[in-house]
């Protein structure tokens, strides 16, 4: 039954997420909206997203060894695919934001309290498997090309990619499978996520929804890919520097374009309580360096 409460939801008669038709210019108000919400939290945006720049950190340090670059780009692509997961905290401070609440960084980790929290971390799992099986297929696709010898340096590599016939067709090949990769994820998460975090709905649903708003706006959906793609190769280039800005901006803009794309559901949402802490300075650090300081209510005698 617990199997069967995160595939369908608690309530498998409910009605169906209402979806729209959207333009280009839905996607360029989503972008600018989500950028207005980066610039209300820049700091506790940029804090959640100290992770991407480490990472790319440790894999610039794991390449000085050159067993790991044939896979550089693979997994720096690969951000894209597990990117609607590591994007939920932006998606659940934007929708704060719009209902008016004071947020903090915190905020974003109100998604382990999202009645849908359970499917959210099965659709999360589904990302990370086909991230799993994308670097599995991309270093199939080197072997298949070079054989198992690593490059001798990273001139080397540079030359039998981009100067022998092999490199080529690793080029061509390797593209054309990460775009059917990217594509796959794109069509069954760009919605799911967002209708997860708002919504009490199944794994199932989400991903349905999002497949019906994708064929309801191929075009639009299609230009939303291609923009989130160019921002993370841009964000990328820095040594991954970049992605503390173009990933929140992105989550963040994700999440309005999910507002555009489906009919608000009036009826509450429940929620998971949770107990009341007090103030902790260490555990909110940065945010708590920009707070407004906060006064205790006046006791009576």
């Amino acid at each position: 039954m617990a199997q069967l409460h995160v595939l369908m939801g608690a309530d498998t008669i409910r009605a169906r997420p209402v979806i729209r038709t959207i333009g280009l210019a839905d996607l360029k108000d989503a972008l600018t909206r989500g950028f207005a919400d980066f610039s209300a939290i820049p700091t506790h945006a940029v804090f959640l997203c100290l992770i991407y720049p480490i990472v790319g950190l440790v894999l610039a340090r794991a390449i000085l060894g050159y067993a790991l670059l044939p896979l550089l780009f693979p997994l720096a692509a690969g951000f894209a695919l597990v990117g609607p997961f590591a994007a939920i905290g932006f998606y659940e401070l934007s929708r704060r934001r719009e209902q008016g609440h004071d947020i903090s960084w915190e905020d974003a980790f109100d998604v382990l309290h999202s009645p849908s929290r359970d499917a959210i971390a099965a659709l999360g799992f589904l990302l990370l498997v086909i991230f799993a099986i994308w670097i599995a297929v991309a270093q199939a696709i080197y072997v298949a090309n070079f054989g198992y010898q690593p490059a001798a340096s990273i001139p080397h590599f540079i030359r039998q990619i981009f100067t022998t016939p092999e490199g080529w067709i690793l080029i061509v090949v390797g593209n054309l499978v990460g775009f059917l990769f990217a594509v796959t994820v794109l069509i069954v998460s760009v919605i799911a996520f967002p209708l997860l975090v708002d919504r009490e709905v199944g794994a199932v649903e989400a991903v349905l929804t999002s497949l019906r708003a994708v064929a309801a706006n191929p075009i639009t959906m299609a230009a939303w890919g291609f923009i989130v793609a160019a921002l993370l190769l841009a964000g990328s280039l820095p040594f991954f520097f970049g992605l503390a800005v173009v990933v929140p901006v992105l989550g963040h803009s994700t999440w309005h374009l999910y507002r555009k794309v489906v009919e608000p559901d009036l009826s509450p949402r429940p929620e998971y309580p949770r107990q009341p802490q007090k103030r902790r300075y260490a555990a909110q650090f940065p945010a708590a360096l920009f707070a407004g300081e906060e006064k205790e209510p006046p006791t009576r005698s």
